[in-house]
């Protein structure tokens, strides 16, 4: 394959084509009038987008929004074996040097999701689509569902709490991800095979749970706010040392969790967590000028592994668009805007009372498996490995790959006693 954009270039007639049947992006474009150009600094491509279709740009019509990349990350974008920080644009612009969007950043939020499937055609027509893993139905039928009325701050509020699994088995405590719900947890309740009891719940404002009191839009997530939750929701169900799993913003909260409430606690296993992420607060997941249910999921969409199964991809990115007006932004507030600094923190972590294991996917691009490799090592008995494969959302993302690593933490958290 040649280099950069100099493929697309050269196959541009069958991107077009590929990009004007391909019913997703016929979907997207419904609203869409939109001029994009590509730049790898020696090759350049334009295309306008309408409801009506998509064609080569003209320079009639110059480009709104540029994304401009070098060239060997364009080269690796467009690949059916990305590398991680260059599999998707959102994570070349965090992660790769010169890597940009010039123009109209607004119109680039407003359509982000057109823009990524334009790429995801690009790459068919260069290279070939990424391998994915196959759809695995879920299994729903174990799962059962009920309100637990929890006090946070002044406030009493319920909570909608899921669970799979018998009230005997050891129980596994699943947080969901920011702007989420405990849908996150489905394919780990429907494994009847992990016997444990798997619970699962939505924070205030998300899913089913009621929301605290306050104006629509003004939710923010705190730490305080979190350990309420949890503890509550442990106290509330009489769950016994259970063993707290979460991932992104909730895999730092198992890291808040095994430093202020050990004692309520068997363990934690902390996926694509850091002490600290810096850079990923978006001034768009609240802006009334972006729509929220397509913007949110296009932030998070790279985050997603690339080989994840359709199905799972979907999943995600249907919750995420579901989430209500700031409620991701609040809990933004939380993963990277501030709310969480636990750099001093986990090194107050007492592993012989709240074992703490750390695992991050290798095409995170927002907490790096580097990042996550360094806090554990602030953590005196921490464990910490590298996910081949997986991305930001490895319990629902790719179960089946997710499996082996959650049998091995599991394993290292022994038994604990108050």
């Amino acid at each position: 394959m040649t280099g950069g954009l100099a493929a697309l270039s050269d196959r541009f007639e069958a991107w077009l084509t590929a990009a004007q049947e391909d019913e997703q992006l016929t979907a997207f474009r419904r609203t869409t009038a939109l001029v994009l150009a590509f730049d790898d600094g020696e090759s350049r491509v334009a295309v306008e987008v309408t409801p009506d279709g998509v064609r080569r740009g003209t320079p009639e019509r110059p480009a709104e929004v540029t994304l401009v990349a070098p060239a060997a990350a364009w080269r690796s974008l467009l690949s059916a074996s990305p590398e991680p920080t260059m599999n998707h644009f959102l994570a070349m612009k965090m992660r790769v040097e010169g890597a940009r969007i010039e123009g109209d950043e607004l119109k680039f939020a407003q359509e982000a999701h057109v823009i990524r499937r334009l790429i995801d055609q690009a790459r068919r027509v260069v290279d070939a689509d990424v391998p994915r893993a196959r759809d695995e139905r879920l299994d729903r039928a174990r799962i059962s569902g009920r309100y637990v009325s929890v006090s946070i701050g002044d406030a009493d509020v319920d909570l909608y709490v899921e669970e799979a699994g018998n009230v005997d088995e050891a129980p596994l405590l699943v947080l969901h991800t920011a702007g989420a719900d405990s849908r996150q947890a489905h394919a780990l309740m429907g494994d009847a095979s992990l016997g444990r009891r798997v619970v699962a719940f939505d924070l205030p404002g998300h899913g089913r749970s009621d929301a605290l009191p306050g104006p629509l839009g003004t939710w923010t997530l705190t730490a305080d706010r979190y350990v309420e939750a949890v503890s509550g929701i442990v106290e509330a169900l009489g769950l016994q040392r259970p063993v707290l799993l979460g991932a992104s913003m909730a895999g730092q909260a198992c890291l808040l969790m095994a430093a202020r409430i050990p004692h309520l606690l068997g363990g934690v296993i902390a996926c694509e967590a850091s002490d600290l992420v810096a850079g990923r607060v978006t001034p768009w997941a609240g802006d009334s000028r972006v729509n929220e249910a397509l913007y949110v999921p296009e932030w998070i969409e790279g985050l997603i592994g690339p080989g994840s199964s359709r199905a799972m991809h979907d999943l995600i990115w249907r919750s995420y668009s579901q989430g209500g007006h700031r409620t991701f932004a609040g809990d933004i507030d939380f993963y990277s805007g501030g709310g969480w600094d636990g750099r001093r923190l986990v090194t107050e972590i007492d592993t012989v009372r709240c074992p703490v294991v750390l695992m991050t996917g290798e095409y995170d691009y927002s907490c790096l498996p580097a990042m996550s490799e360094a806090t554990a090592a602030k953590i005196s008995g921490a464990h910490y490995w590298t996910m081949p494969g997986l991305g930001h959302f490895p319990l629902i993302e790719n179960p089946v790959s997710f499996r082996p690593h959650l049998d091995r933490a599991l394993s290292l958290m022994g038994e604990v006693h108050a």
